[in-house]
């Protein structure tokens, strides 16, 4: 039997990993994720309001979290569709660690908001989250409502509703400042209780059991869990000085906790000249001449990032 073998915690601060670890003491199981100039970069895309860009980072973030449980091939999707300021999220993760995503918004209605939370942009919706496993094309979709909540509390409900998994969500996001002037990062830490034998928690809903035979009392270890990691602060989720490693230490050491290899994650979109192309070859030749604008040519914009590109509607006569 080989033996575990343990080491200094690690210094050295990574922006955009993901570092999964485990305290086998409490049977905890989670993943920790830094983002950097991949977040930095995708909130850069366009000029959103601060309110926006937070609540984008915080999506890119759980995505992060959620997408990384995908091992090497395949497809996570974060959706929101609301009634609120920002009426639609999207954060797509391909494995094994590319990210885009962006917002839409209405900078109306947004001005007359006055919370900062960013929950109280979102308003009443949905958070959709689907993953497509490419290794026998499956495809899984869990749907949670949105109702007022924070993307935290929302994923906290889907754990507890869809998964049946205690589970345990933070999400930070902030600016520092950099010799090149202001960045964005974002952090998340996921938790979850993976006991070998585990019983229902009592926040469960115990369905059609009879009257004092639904859900069992909460596990001592999940208990001791969730409070250690709810003392982890927002700062030290964007800290670019703090190592995820030292912060896990800070949080688990008295009971132990092992790190997995981290798992890097970089900003990447998916389209491509090829890509509309052929999607402008699906239109019918009016549909196509609907969207010639006065220079001539069919522009077309990426949603994600940002990029244009044009085209001349003769080359799909």
């Amino acid at each position: 039997m080989v033996e575990a073998r343990s080491r200094l915690v690690s210094s050295e601060a990574k922006d955009d990993r993901v570092t999964p670890f485990a305290v086998e003491a409490l049977d905890l199981r989670g993943r920790l994720v830094r983002l950097g100039p991949t977040v930095d970069a995708v909130l850069k895309h366009y000029d959103y309001p601060p309110r926006v860009a937070r609540l984008l980072g915080e999506a890119m973030a759980l995505a992060a979290l959620l997408g990384s449980i995908l091992e090497s091939h395949g497809r996570f999707q974060l959706q929101t569709r609301s009634d609120g300021s920002v009426d639609m999220l999207v954060v797509d993760y391909d494995a094994p660690g590319k990210l885009r995503g962006f917002a839409r918004f209405d900078a109306a209605r947004l001005a007359e908001i006055s919370d900062p939370e960013p929950a109280a942009l979102l308003g009443r919706g949905h958070l959709a989250l689907t993953i497509e496993r490419e290794e026998d094309a499956a495809r899984y979709q869990g749907v949670v409502p949105l109702e007022g909540e924070s993307l935290a509390e929302a994923a906290h409900a889907y754990f507890r509703q869809s998964e049946q998994i205690p589970s345990f969500v933070r999400l930070a996001v902030g600016e520092v400042v950099t010799p090149g002037g202001r960045a964005w990062r974002a952090g998340g830490l996921l938790l979850q209780h993976l006991p070998v034998a585990g019983s229902r928690l009592r926040d469960l809903d115990p369905g059609d059991a009879p009257d004092g035979g639904g859900a069992q009392e909460e596990d001592d270890a999940w208990t001791e869990g969730q409070a250690l990691a709810a003392t982890i602060e927002d700062h030290e989720l964007v800290d670019p000085s703090l190592s995820g490693e030292r912060l896990l230490f800070r949080l688990f050491h008295e009971r132990g906790v092992k790190v997995f290899n981290e798992r890097p994650v970089e900003e990447f979109c998916r389209c491509s000249t090829e890509r509309i192309e052929r999607l402008l070859k699906s239109f019918t030749p009016q549909e196509r001449a609907d969207m010639v604008g006065d220079d001539g040519r069919i522009g077309v914009t990426c949603e994600f990032c940002a990029t244009f590109r044009s085209f001349d509607p003769a080359a799909f006569d």
